[in-house]
């Protein structure tokens, strides 16, 4: 296992870790933007697993799209999330 690939696991863990305390501080507060937060970190870890599947397992597969499209809609519940709490 290379360093990258190390890296890689690691903002997985990290992205996957911020998800779940997140998410549980959601459930006890219900503060939406907690829950919008936890959606993005959690679209964040699907990216960088699919980052070391892409680059580090199957090195012949072109994953890129599907990378960009977690990243992208974990993104995008982030800003829907500051926009929905920006009006109160």
């Amino acid at each position: 296992m290379t360093n990258a690939e190390v890296i890689y696991l690691l903002c997985a863990a990290t992205s996957l870790l911020a998800a779940w305390l997140l998410l549980r501080q959601y459930r006890g507060r219900r503060t939406p933007l907690l829950f919008w937060s936890s959606l993005a970190f959690f679209g964040l870890a699907v990216n960088h697993v699919l980052l070391y599947i892409d680059l580090g397992l199957l090195t012949g597969v072109d994953l890129a799209l599907p990378r960009t499209v977690a990243g992208t809609i974990g993104m995008l519940a982030l800003v829907y999330g500051l926009v929905q709490n920006s009006g109160r």
